[in-house]
């Protein structure tokens, strides 16, 4: 059946077959692996998992898409189809517990998804995600670039990175306007970020004003007191977010308790 994507969810589905390949050997596939899907659409890269993973957990939010699910899939007993937002639903509370998430991310939940799934959903051990091009470059920039940022210092205080595959917008319909890439990580021993991510988002919310502003801005703590802290781990009071690593922000964390 014809189905028309749907620009508000971000919808641009894989259709060229050819990119599977990757996927499996950036994911590591076995095939007792328990795998996280979100953002199933046409059931393409469903497919394929399921012929090679024990059980697919598919979270899809579009259930105007059931019914194309239901001719890809067909009668496979090992694809448990979830109706409903990702960024809502109760990832961690999965039954069997996902080992893995791949998945072709909605445009507009890549980032926010990357970095719940890392804070809340513990089973998780590796990602094999399909974003933009744009978003693959910021999960793993260095300091003092253009691309480092707020999920920058959040995934790398949580992941290191496992491989990488730049994607044409050909794979998809209808094509985007944008690069896209395939980028693999694997979860490291690291702080909760719970207890690191309002200080990194804080210290980003205002990119340009210098980190202690920014922070007394949003109302986590006076810009003195940041200020101590930074004296605290060595950075200067007149720092930005961009300059501190992600290592520094732990340090930062600790001090402003």
């Amino acid at each position: 059946m014809t189905f028309a994507p749907k620009k508000a969810l971000g919808q641009h589905f894989l259709v060229d077959e050819n990119i599977l390949g990757v996927i499996g050997r950036l994911s590591d596939l076995k095939p007792d692996d328990v795998v996280l899907e979100v953002g199933p659409g046409l059931g393409i890269l469903t497919r394929y998992l399921a012929e090679r993973v024990r059980l697919v957990h598919a979270v899809e939010i579009d259930r105007a898409l059931a019914e194309p699910l239901s001719t890809t899939l067909g009668e496979r007993e090992n694809v448990r189809l979830i109706f409903g937002d990702a960024l809502r639903l109760d990832l961690g509370a999965l039954e069997p517990a996902p080992r893995k998430l791949v998945a072709n991310l909605p445009y507009n939940i890549a980032t926010p998804l990357v970095v719940e799934t890392l804070e809340h959903v513990d089973s998780l051990e590796s990602w094999c995600v399909m974003v933009q091009r744009e978003v693959a470059d910021r999960l793993f920039a260095e300091p003092r670039t253009k691309a480092y940022g707020a999920v920058s210092v959040l995934v790398q205080l949580a992941a290191r990175k496992t491989g990488f595959h730049a994607v044409p917008p050909t794979v998809f319909r209808p094509r985007p306007r944008v690069a896209s890439a395939l980028v693999a990580f694997a979860r490291i021993a690291g702080p909760p970020l719970g207890d690191v991510r309002p200080i990194v988002e804080a210290a980003f919310a205002h990119r340009r004003k210098m980190l202690a502003n920014s922070v007394a801005l949003v109302g986590l703590a006076s810009r003195a007191r940041v200020e101590e802290a930074l004296a605290a781990i060595g950075r200067p009071a007149q720092s930005r977010a961009e300059e501190l690593s992600p290592g520094d922000f732990v340090a930062l964390a600790e001090a402003l308790q």
